[in-house]
């Protein structure tokens, strides 16, 4: 086994969010596929809908990297995997640059993977190179490939903000600002990939309009060291576990199912909205997702509601997170008042806010070993039941989210990363009860 792997690499990150980087990230992901090679695209920190877009642009599948929720040795792994088969890698940051901490700046001078600056060019011009330099030379030991503006407006102002740049930085293109190109959002940010009809004609219009405006180029290429070998044991052979899966559910972490499988889990997919039963299973997980929106469809969908009650009646395990919880209560209000009753498995009621209501990673310390996680909701819940824990967030953000639990029954607005503790994850998940098993402190990651 090689211990080093090289693959050009780059990290695409903003001065702040809404800069437009999963456009500018898929754009280059499709311009790179176009051209015959194969790309793996990584999102930093927590994130479902990204990803979604980004599997779309790439053909391949997403996965996260963060230095908290992921660790070092799993963001580790996955690049040094990816390294393996890849003619290019790229990660699309969070937030802001220097935002949050560990940051996306933090990830890309870890690992050495150098970053490309994504400006938003409306109503700027020359301030643009000071604001490039800003992002290039704020920490002087960050790798800093070059900029690239978008949502530009006519080829001279796009000369203006190339003219702009000082000190050699280097011009990565600019995308216009047509609708044809933006990716359209919502409450939670990106419209779901599958929602988009004309999604690839997007991707491939953003393709085209990045290859027109530069000389298309592979980043230098980055060293990934190998990383410490960690062996997944079979915790969960042969269990079989639904997993909801439709319009309404499915913000899932394809590293968490990875692991489920890995772990020797059988899974098969359902759709609450649609479906009239549930799959043979020994135990279900009900992910977050958009259930606000398909509310009324959830609630006249009576047979599977009925299904959900009697898998539970059954004491088999059950793992409802964020969207999944809603869907277990007694009844959801969107923001127009409308209101629909539920799986009612929970007794409490929530009620969906035009403003966010929580946003912040999550620590949760639960009777089977602790988990990480993020929650980020738009909904206010009234639950009539006593929480078993409680999350802590390492930022001091809005959190403390609780997990509330009945019999193998948890619930929580926290969406949890499963890898950062497969022995608790299996305990969750496993038909028989293991909650006082010892569990190994090296399932936690980071």
């Amino acid at each position: 086994m090689t211990d080093v792997r090289h693959c050009p690499a780059v990290l695409i990150a903003a001065p702040a969010s809404g800069q437009g980087k999963t456009t500018v990230t898929a754009a280059l992901a499709r311009l790179h596929r176009n051209q015959g090679r194969k790309v793996r695209v990584f999102k930093c920190g927590p994130d479902f809908l990204d990803p979604m877009i980004l599997e779309r642009a790439s053909g391949a599948p997403v996965y996260q990297l963060d230095m908290w929720m992921v660790g070092e040795q799993e963001s580790r792994r996955l690049l040094w995997d990816a390294a393996g088969e890849a003619d290019l890698i790229l990660i699309e940051g969070v937030m802001g640059l220097f935002d949050g901490t560990p940051s996306s700046a933090d990830l890309a001078r870890h690992f050495g993977v150098p970053v490309l600056g994504v400006i938003d060019g409306t109503a700027m011009a020359q301030t643009f190179g000071a604001l490039a330099l800003g992002l290039a030379r704020y920490e002087p030991d960050l790798p800093f490939a070059g900029v690239l503006a978008n949502r530009v407006g006519t080829l001279r102002h796009a000369q203006l903000l190339e003219g702009s740049l000082t000190e050699g930085l280097r011009w990565y293109g600019a995308l216009s600002r047509e609708t044809d190109i933006e990716l359209p959002s919502r409450h939670l940010g990106l419209v779901q990939a599958g929602e988009l009809n004309d999604l690839d004609l997007r991707l491939d219009a953003a393709a085209q309009a990045l290859a027109s405006s530069c000389q298309v180029a592979l980043p230098p290429a980055v060293s990934f060291a190998a990383p410490s070998p960690v062996a997944c044991e079979p915790l969960l052979q042969g269990v079989r576990i639904a997993v909801a899966r439709d319009e309404a559910f499915a913000f899932t972490y394809g590293a968490s199912l990875d692991l489920l499988r890995a772990m020797g889990a059988q899974l098969s997919f359902f759709s609450p909205i649609h479906d009239s039963a549930l799959p043979e299973a020994d135990s279900l997980y009900l992910p977050g997702g958009y259930p606000e929106l398909h509310h009324e469809a959830l609630a006249g969908n009576a047979s599977m509601l009925e299904a959900i009650r009697a898998h539970h009646r059954a004491e088999k395990p059950l793992l409802a997170e964020c969207g999944g919880m809603l869907y277990l209560l007694n009844g959801l209000t969107d923001v127009e008042g409308r209101r629909a009753e539920l799986v009612g498995l929970l007794p409490g009621e929530a009620v969906m806010q035009k403003r966010l209501a929580a946003l912040a990673l999550q620590a949760v310390q639960l009777p089977e070993g602790g988990l990480r996680g993020h929650t980020y909701h738009h909904s206010l819940s009234s639950l009539e039941r006593e929480p078993i824990a409680r999350g802590v967030s390492p930022n001091g953000g809005r959190g403390a989210e609780a997990v509330y639990r009945d019999g193998r029954l948890t619930a929580s607005y926290v969406h949890f990363y499963f890898p950062s503790n497969p022995a608790a994850v299996a305990a969750l998940f496993a038909p028989e009860a293991v909650v006082g098993r010892p569990v190994s402190a090296e399932g936690l990651l980071g």
